[in-house]
């Protein structure tokens, strides 16, 4: 039996269409839209339609809207928001070759600031989550769910609602790579044993072991990511 889904909303399905035209170069950053007319027939969807989506877009960081001028393409690297990071890893055919690498840099910056946040404000709360790590089942899927909502879970404790938000930004491809990530017996390993020392710390309630730990916990991520990358790229 199939499963019954919703039809696609003209004024998404045109915004989706024109993200995905962007990344692929047909409208690169640094050009314009076609004239709405022409661009809504290309699309089949109604100009007002077409003005909600590149009003959308525009809010978001990818466009710019000039009136009386034609729609200009931003270089969306530098103009856009978190709701351009959401789409970009929905559309994961085009995200540059060190996307991954570059976003696990980034939460090198964040995770140890929002897990010292998390024990220093909420340490209960960040022991109730690792405890539930020693049922982990050993298998990719599994660590990869864990992981992803104990980050999460150390951002809701931390007590600054940004860090989820923008956790959230990448939340669509947190799990997708890290089952790949997690293939490797040896990076569950490291996992487990990050998780433990963390809920450790935590037990403690001592804020500057907990940063620390998660520091070298992401740093050794990025290393393990480059070995898997590796073995990825070199598979036929």
């Amino acid at each position: 039996m199939n499963t019954w889904q919703a039809p696609q909303r003209p004024n998404a399905y045109a915004e989706k269409t024109l993200i995905a035209a962007i990344l692929d170069g047909t409208f690169p950053p640094g050009t314009t839209l076609p004239a709405e007319r022409s661009l809504a027939i290309q699309l089949g969807v109604t100009r007002p339609t077409l003005r909600e989506a590149i009003q959308r877009l525009a809010r978001d960081g990818w466009l710019t809207v000039h009136q009386g001028k034609p729609t200009a393409v931003n270089d969306f690297w530098q103009e856009g928001g978190l709701n351009v990071l959401s789409a970009l890893v929905q559309h994961s055919q085009h995200l540059p070759p060190n996307f991954v690498s570059q976003l696990l840099e980034v939460r090198l910056n964040l995770a140890p600031a929002y897990t010292r946040a998390a024990v220093e404000n909420n340490a209960a709360d960040v022991s109730t989550i690792l405890a539930n790590c020693e049922s982990l089942q050993n298998t990719a899927e599994a660590y990869a769910a864990f992981d992803w909502q104990l980050h999460r879970g150390l951002s809701f404790a931390s007590g600054n609602p940004i860090y989820t938000l923008i956790l959230n930004g990448f939340g669509d491809i947190y799990e997708q790579f890290a089952r790949l990530y997690f293939i490797s017996s040896e990076a569950q390993d490291k996992s487990r044993r990050f998780y433990a020392a963390l809920c450790e710390a935590a037990n403690r309630s001592d804020v500057e072991r907990a940063g620390q730990i998660c520091k070298e916990a992401m740093l050794e991520s990025i290393e393990m990511w480059r070995q898997v990358d590796v073995y990825r790229k070199g598979k036929p």
